[in-house]
């Protein structure tokens, strides 16, 4: 199996960086949006985050991914056992699973299996790439190309937790939580709202206009290339200690306080830029909070929110036909306004 690049070894796309270790702290923030150039490490970031995350239980042998706990129910049913029936676990790695642009419905959701039901006359339900996805990652690059029926689909799997899928005579509901993880050029066509706004942060990737961090950039990759066990050696301290940080930020989550204080302030901000519903300053809070918990502190603070307001408010925002600013700008013009100068 190809190893990943290693997390610790990319060069800049701090902002992508930090919010794939929110969303990987706490899953509930609602996945990330990533625009920018291509070959500016996307793909690779969500790889080299999901090798740093530990072992997940399952089912032994569960092509839905069943942990042993939460899904030890629908797994008992699903195959016909006892309601006390003992089940076997194992470790595996959280999957990392693409989306192409041209799968099929049936791909994606599930389908009749034809092997089965030719060679031995019995209807079995043949799980799709959202069963592959439970518990870990769904990757979608140019997500802002998908055709529009996957999108709803999408948008009813992220809202409910939940597959059905009802054809064929079959009907099997199974769970599909997953951090949904999109990419995507601006210049190739924009993301539907009703879609983007179910990714909880959103970040923009440039490629490096400075002569020394290209240079970076491509003497890491090639030696990666060239002697990926020696590479990986020279950085794995730095990445046992990432996937300490995950680990301990995941531990110590439920632990930090969010002051009413900040949460009046997201209100604020949340205000003062007119977004729409109240996701925005849900996600705002969570995000802190994860950041807060991979930092090692006990509380989110303004200094949490200056930092993860950017990418949790940006792709919020309504357009404005008297203000031509990025949305970026507007953030942070209102973080100024209602926070003050950093």
């Amino acid at each position: 199996m190809a190893k990943a690049f290693p997390f610790s070894a990319i060069v800049g796309q701090d902002d992508m960086k930090l919010s794939l270790l929110i969303a990987a702290v706490d899953q509930s923030v609602g996945g990330v949006m990533v625009f920018g150039d291509r070959g500016t490490g996307k793909s690779t970031a969500v790889r080299a985050l999901a090798a740093l995350l530990p072992p997940m239980r399952r089912v032994t042998g569960c092509r839905y991914n069943s942990d042993p706990v939460r899904d030890a129910a629908f797994h008992r049913e699903l195959n016909g056992l006892e309601a006390e029936a003992p089940l076997e676990d194992e470790d595996v790695a959280v999957p990392v699973v693409d989306l192409p642009l041209g799968a099929t419905e049936d791909r994606v959701v599930g389908a009749l299996d034809l092997e089965r039901a030719l060679t031995q006359g019995e209807k079995a339900f043949e799980p799709g790439l959202l069963a592959r996805a439970h518990r870990g990652f769904l990757y979608i690059d140019e997500v802002n190309l998908l055709e529009d029926h996957l999108v709803d689909l999408l948008l009813d799997v992220a809202a409910s937790g939940e597959n059905v899928v009802e054809r064929e005579g079959l009907s099997v509901r199974h769970p599909a939580k997953f951090v949904l993880v999109g990419s995507g050029n601006p210049e190739e066509g924009e993301l539907r709202p009703q879609l983007l706004d179910r990714f909880g942060l959103s970040v923009e990737v440039t490629t490096p206009k400075d002569l020394a961090v290209r240079v970076e950039v491509v003497r890491r990759r090639d030696a990666f290339e060239r002697d990926p066990a020696a590479f990986l050696a020279i950085w794995a301290e730095r990445e046992a200690g990432e996937a300490i940080r995950i680990r301990e930020g995941r531990e110590r989550l439920g632990e930090v306080e969010v002051p009413d204080a900040i949460v009046e302030t997201t209100a604020k901000l949340c205000l003062t830029l007119g977004t729409d519903g109240l996701r925005g300053e849900l996600v705002l809070i969570r995000a802190a909070r994860a950041l807060a918990a991979l930092e090692g502190d006990v509380e989110v603070d303004e200094g949490h929110i200056r930092r993860v307001a950017p990418m949790a408010l940006r792709h919020r925002l309504r357009r404005d036909p008297l203000d031509d600013s990025g949305s970026t700008v507007r953030v942070l013009r209102a973080i100024e306004e209602v926070l003050g100068p950093a």
